[in-house]
C-alpha cells in the first residue's frame, strides 16, 4: 500500500518558487539530474574500491531515454540507489543533500552534487516526476516515489530488479515543445555533460543507409570521460592539446599556444587555456572559457574568476573550490576566487615569459597576434604589467622587434632631446604617414609601429613605466621639431608678419577646425606646408573615442598645427606676391587715454579693430585668388587625407589646369 505524505518544506508555495526562480535557465534541469546520476555512479565506484561493496559493478553508464510521443524523459543510472529511508530524507526533506554527508565520509573523492534542490529542478519542466530506486545495500527493497508538483507525494514498494535509480519526467506541454525533441536533448547533453566522468548514453549512433539515418547497435556516448585537463602534462603531447582544442572549437583556427593549469594547494584547480589566433584584432570573442566543477559544465561567464583581460582566451577551468550559488550559474566573490584569479594571472605570465626567453624567434612571429592581449593585460592588471615589462615587444616600421630594454639602447644616442628624455617616435599607419616616416628616417631616427587599437592608452602607460621617456607620433610635428635639440635655430617673425601669415592660410583652409599657423625654416627641399596635430590633443581624442573617460576631448573641434616652410621656393614666391599685392596695414589709431570715458574707449577700440579688419580682408582676398597658395595647401590636406568632396574635385580641376598651362606654354 502506498504511503502518502507531505514534503518537508516550510511553505506550500515552494513549487512555484522552484519553477520560476530557482534557476535562471530552465534547461539546467537536465544537467542537475544527470549530475545526480553521475554522482550515484561515482559513489558506487568508491564503495567498490574501498571494499564496502564486494559484488559486480557491471555497467555504470548513465542512460538518458526520450519518448517524444509520450512526452517522457528518463534518466537511468546503476549507482548506489536509495532505500525508503533515504528517499524520505533526501527527496522529501528538501533541505538536505546526500552529497554533503557522503563528502564528509569520503573526503578524497570528487562528488559533484552539493545541493538537495538539484533534483527539484525537474519540476520546472514536468507536471509529474517519478523515482524508482533500489539501494546497493543487501536486503534493500525497491521504492517508487511520485509527485505532481505540489507538496503531496506517494511512496511505495515496487518491483525494480536492478540496483540504481530511474527518474521519469512527464513533460508539460510547453517543455515538451522546448525540450522534448531528440535534437534538443542531444544539444543540452553535449553542452552540459560532454566531459562528465561517467559515460552518458543517449540512444544509438546512426549511419546513413538507404537514403536516411538509421540506428546502429553502438551506444551514442555523449561525453569524453578523460579530458586532457584531468591528465598529467607529462603524459600529453602537443598534438593532444591541438586535438582537444578542435574538440572544443571545431570551427576555429589552430591556437598560438596553450597553458596547462594544475594546482592542488591552497585550492584545487585544473584546466587548459589557449591563446587564440585573431583574424581581426577587434573581432574578439569573449566567454570562450568554460568553467567546470568536477567535469560538469557550470558556465562560460567566468569574469569573476578570470581577470578581465584573460577572458580573451579560450579553454577550460575546472575547480571544486569555486563557490557557486544554488543554481551553480553565478559565481560568488570570496577569498578563494581572488586567490584563483591571482594564480591564473601568474601562471599565464610565467608561460609567456618562458616562451619569450626560450623561443624568442617564435615569440616574435606570434607577437602581432598577441599584442592586443598583452597590452590589454598591462593596462588592466598592475601585477601582470610588472611581469610583462620583461617580455612585451616593440615593433618598428621596418618589421624588427625589440624588448623595451633593447630598444632604449638602440635609439638613446640619436633620439635624446634637450631635456635628456629619450623620444620614441611612432606611426599608426605606415601608408597614411609615409612622408612623415621617411622624413624622420632621413634624420637618422627610428620609428615604431603602434597600430593596435589600445595604443593611445598604451603609450601613456609606457611613459609612466619607462623612466625619462616620451612618445611622439611621427606626424605630430616637423621632423626637425619632433626631438628638440639645443642647437635648433627657430625662425623669428614679427608680430604683424605672423598675423598676416595666419590669416592668409586660414582663409583657404577648410572650415570647422581650429588651426594654429606658424612659420619655420625646414629647408628648401622640404614640403611647403606641413599639417600636424598636437601629440597631447590627438592622443586624448583617440583615447576618448575608445572610451578612455575623457569624453570632453572627443567633443572639441579637431585642431591642427599648420607649419609653413618659409625656405621653400614656392612659399617664398607666394610671400613675395602677397607683399606686392597687399598694402601694409595702416597705422593703428591711438588707444584712448585712461581718463577717457567708456564710450571714448570703445570708439578707440572699434577704430583700431576696423583697421585690422580692413587689412585682414585684403589678405584674405589675396589668398582666395592665389591658385598656387590654394594648391600647396590642398597638397598638404591631401597628404593627410583631409581633402574631400568639392574641395577634392576643385583640386583635381586646378591641377589639370596648372599642368596643362605649364606644358602647353
Amino acid at each position: 500500500m502506498a504511503n502518502k505524505g507531505q514534503i518537508g518544506v516550510t511553505t506550500e508555495n515552494i513549487f512555484p518558487v522552484i519553477k520560476q526562480f530557482l534557476y535562471s535557465d530552465h534547461e539546467i534541469f537536465l544537467r542537475e539530474l544527470v549530475a545526480n546520476a553521475v554522482d550515484a555512479s561515482q559513489k558506487m565506484k568508491t564503495l567498490a574500491s574501498n571494499g564496502e561493496f564486494k559484488g559486480e559493478l557491471g555497467d555504470l553508464d548513465v542512460k538518458v531515454v526520450l519518448d517524444e510521443s509520450a512526452k517522457t524523459l528518463k534518466i537511468i543510472d546503476r549507482g548506489i540507489g536509495m532505500t525508503e529511508e533515504e528517499v524520505d530524507k533526501y527527496i522529501n526533506q528538501i533541505a538536505f543533500s546526500s552529497a554533503g554527508e557522503f563528502l564528509e565520509k569520503y573526503k578524497d573523492q570528487n562528488i559533484i552534487g552539493h545541493f538537495g534542490l538539484g533534483f527539484y529542478s525537474a519540476f520546472m519542466v514536468a507536471t509529474k516526476v517519478t523515482i524508482e530506486t533500489l539501494s546497493w545495500k543487501e536486503g534493500a527493497k525497491a521504492v517508487r516515489w511520485s509527485c505532481e508538483g505540489n507538496p503531496e507525494f506517494e511512496m511505495e514498494e515496487c518491483d525494480k530488479a536492478g540496483r540504481g535509480t530511474e527518474i521519469t519526467l512527464y513533460l508539460d506541454d510547453d517543455s515538451a515543445r522546448d525540450y522534448g525533441t531528440k535534437d534538443k536533448i542531444g544539444s543540452l547533453l553535449t553542452k552540459y555533460c560532454r566531459f562528465m566522468p561517467v559515460k552518458v548514453v543517449f540512444g544509438k549512433k546512426q549511419e546513413w543507409k538507404d537514403g536516411k539515418y538509421v540506428d546502429t547497435d553502438e551506444d551514442n556516448v555523449i561525453n569524453n570521460i578523460d579530458p586532457i585537463w584531468t591528465r598529467k602534462p607529462s603524459d600529453l603531447k602537443e598534438e593532444d592539446y591541438q586535438k582537444f582544442y578542435r574538440e572544443l572549437y571545431p570551427m576555429k583556427e589552430e591556437p598560438l599556444f596553450h597553458i596547462h593549469l594544475n594546482v592542488d594547494y591552497p585550492f584545487n584547480l585544473t584546466g587548459v587555456l589557449y591563446f587564440p589566433k585573431l583574424k581581426e584584432r577587434m573581432a574578439i570573442e569573449k566567454n570562450q572559457i568554460q568553467l567546470y566543477c568536477n567535469q560538469m559544465f557550470v558556465t562560460d561567464h567566468v569574469e569573476n574568476i578570470v581577470p578581465e583581460f584573460l577572458t580573451l582566451l579560450h579553454g577550460v577551468i575546472d575547480s571544486p573550490d569555486i563557490p557557486l550559488n544554488v543554481s551553480r550559474s553565478y559565481l560568488q566573490s570570496d577569498e578563494n576566487v581572488k586567490k584563483i584569479s591571482t594564480y591564473i594571472t601568474r601562471k599565464v605570465a610565467d608561460r609567456l615569459d618562458e616562451i619569450f626567453r626560450n623561443e624568442r624567434e617564435a615569440w616574435e612571429k606570434k607577437w602581432d597576434n598577441l599584442k592586443l592581449f598583452i597590452e590589454y593585460g598591462m593596462l588592466s592588471d598592475e601585477k601582470f604589467c610588472e611581469r610583462a615589462m620583461k617580455f612585451a615587444l616593440l615593433k618598428n616600421t621596418d618589421g624588427k622587434y625589440f624588448s623595451f630594454e633593447d630598444y632604449r639602447k638602440a635609439v638613446a644616442d640619436q633620439q635624446t632631446d634637450k631635456d635628456k628624455k629619450v623620444v620614441y617616435l611612432y606611426a599608426t599607419n605606415t601608408d597614411a604617414q609615409y612622408p612623415y616616416i621617411e622624413a624622420a628616417k632621413a634624420k637618422g631616427y627610428d620609428v615604431l609601429l603602434m597600430d593596435c587599437e589600445l595604443d593611445s592608452h598604451f603609450v601613456n602607460l609606457l611613459e609612466q613605466k619607462l623612466t625619462d621617456t616620451r612618445f611622439a607620433r611621427v606626424d605630430s610635428d616637423s621632423a626637425e621639431n619632433l626631438i628638440p635639440k639645443d642647437d635648433r635655430v627657430r625662425l623669428e617673425m614679427k608680430e604683424d608678419e605672423r598675423y598676416d601669415l595666419e590669416n592668409m592660410f586660414k582663409a583657404v583652409l577648410p572650415a570647422g577646425n581650429d588651426y594654429y599657423v606658424n612659420g619655420d625654416n625646414l629647408g628648401e627641399n622640404s614640403d611647403p606646408v606641413l599639417i600636424t596635430q598636437s601629440e597631447f590633443m590627438r592622443r586624448y581624442r583617440e583615447m576618448s573615442a575608445l572610451g578612455g573617460g575623457m569624453n570632453f576631448y572627443g567633443e572639441m573641434p579637431a585642431s591642427y598645427n599648420i607649419t609653413v616652410n618659409m625656405q621653400n621656393p614656392l612659399i617664398v614666391k607666394i610671400m613675395e606676391a602677397a607683399k606686392a599685392s597687399v598694402k601694409p596695414q595702416a597705422e593703428l589709431p591711438a588707444e584712448a587715454p585712461e581718463t577717457a570715458t567708456e564710450e571714448e574707449k570703445k570708439a578707440a577700440r572699434d577704430a583700431r579693430e576696423a583697421v585690422r579688419v580692413a587689412h585682414r580682408e585684403d589678405v584674405e582676398e589675396f589668398s582666395r585668388g592665389n591658385e598656387i597658395l590654394r594648391q600647396v595647401i590642398d597638397l598638404a590636406l591631401l597628404s593627410n587625407g583631409m581633402l574631400k568632396g568639392k574641395a577634392l574635385a576643385d583640386f583635381i580641376a586646378r591641377s589639370r589646369k596648372v599642368v596643362s598651362d605649364a606644358y602647353l606654354k
